[in-house]
C-alpha cells in the first residue's frame, strides 16, 4: 500500500510533465489545420495552410537553405568530431585539451555567436572569403556541432569491449586494418548518434545562424523569427508542424539504424577479427 502511495504522485508528476512538453506542440498542429486566420476559435478543418506554405518561394528557400547547411556541417562534425574523440581516447591524460573540447556545450550559444562574428570580421580583412553567407554559416554550425559528436563517440568508447582491438594488434594486423574491420564497426552507432544529433542541432539553430547568416542563406528559423515578428500566421503553424514531424521521423529512423547497427557492428568486429587471424 505504500509502494502505490508514493508512486501514483510520483505518476501524476510524470503525466504533468508529458503534458507541459507536448501541449505547445499539439497547439501548433491545431491550428496548422484549423479554417481561420486569427482568433482562437476551431472554425472548421482544412489543408489550405499547407498548399499556402508549400507554395511559398521564400519558405522552399529558406527550407534548402537548412538543409544544405545541416547538412554539409554535420558531415564536417561527424569526422572531425569521431577523429576528435579517438585521439583524446589515445591520451592518458587530455587535460586542457578536454576541457576545450567540451566547452562549446556549456558556453552559451550568445557568446559563441558574438566571438564568432568577431573572429570572421577580423579574418575577412584577409580573405573574401569570410564574407557573411554559406560558408560562414556552416563554419559557425561546425563549431557547436563537434563537440556533440565527440562526446556521443567518446561514451560508446568508454564502454567498448577492447579485446577485440587488442586481439587484433596482437595477430598484427595493420593500425588501418584493424581501425576499419573492427574499431570502426564497433563504433558505427555511436558516430551515428552524433550525426544525427549535430544534424537536428543545425536544424534549429537560431542563434548563432542569426549572427554568422548572410543575405542570401537565410534559414528556417531565422525566416520563422522574422514573419512572427509581424504575427503568427497559419503558415507558420503549418511550418512549425512539418518540422516538428520531420524531426520526430528522423527520430525513430535513428533510433531503429542505431538498433540495427549496434546488433551488427559487433558481428562485423568478430568478422573482421577472423579474417586477421586468416591473414
Amino acid at each position: 500500500m505504500r509502494r502505490f502511495r508514493m508512486s501514483l504522485p510520483l505518476s501524476m508528476i510524470a503525466w504533468f510533465c508529458i503534458f507541459l512538453l507536448y501541449v505547445p506542440s499539439a497547439a501548433v498542429v491545431f491550428f496548422s489545420v484549423n479554417d481561420t486566420r486569427y482568433g482562437l476559435s476551431w472554425r472548421g478543418l482544412t489543408l489550405d495552410w499547407y498548399r499556402k506554405l508549400f507554395g511559398n518561394e521564400y519558405i522552399l528557400e529558406a527550407a534548402r537553405n537548412s538543409l544544405i547547411v545541416a547538412l554539409v556541417s554535420t558531415l564536417i562534425a561527424t569526422v572531425i568530431g569521431t577523429a576528435l574523440a579517438l585521439g583524446l581516447h589515445r591520451m592518458k591524460k587530455p587535460g586542457v585539451i578536454d576541457l576545450l573540447v567540451n566547452l562549446p556545450i556549456v558556453v552559451p550559444d550568445i557568446i559563441m555567436a558574438v566571438a564568432l562574428t568577431m573572429a570572421f570580421s577580423f579574418l575577412r580583412a584577409f580573405s573574401s572569403l569570410f564574407d557573411m553567407g554559406f560558408f560562414t554559416l556552416i563554419a559557425g554550425h561546425v563549431t557547436f556541432q563537434i563537440s556533440f559528436v565527440a562526446l556521443t563517440v567518446r561514451s560508446r568508447l568508454a564502454t567498448m569491449d577492447q579485446d577485440l582491438e587488442l586481439a587484433a594488434k596482437d595477430l598484427n594486423a595493420r593500425p588501418a586494418y584493424g581501425f576499419t574491420r573492427v574499431t570502426l564497426p564497433l563504433l558505427a552507432p555511436a558516430i551515428l548518434a552524433g550525426a544525427m544529433l549535430a544534424f537536428t542541432l543545425s536544424l534549429d539553430d537560431f542563434i548563432i545562424s542569426f549572427f554568422t547568416h548572410g543575405p542570401d542563406s537565410v534559414t528556417l528559423p531565422i525566416f520563422i523569427f522574422a514573419s512572427v515578428k509581424r504575427g503568427v500566421t497559419p503558415e507558420i503553424h503549418a511550418l512549425s508542424t512539418v518540422m516538428l514531424t520531420a524531426t520526430v521521423a528522423l527520430i525513430i529512423v535513428a533510433e531503429r539504424l542505431a538498433s540495427a547497427l549496434g546488433s551488427r557492428s559487433r558481428k562485423a568486429a568478430k568478422k573482421g577479427l577472423s579474417a586477421v587471424k586468416a591473414a
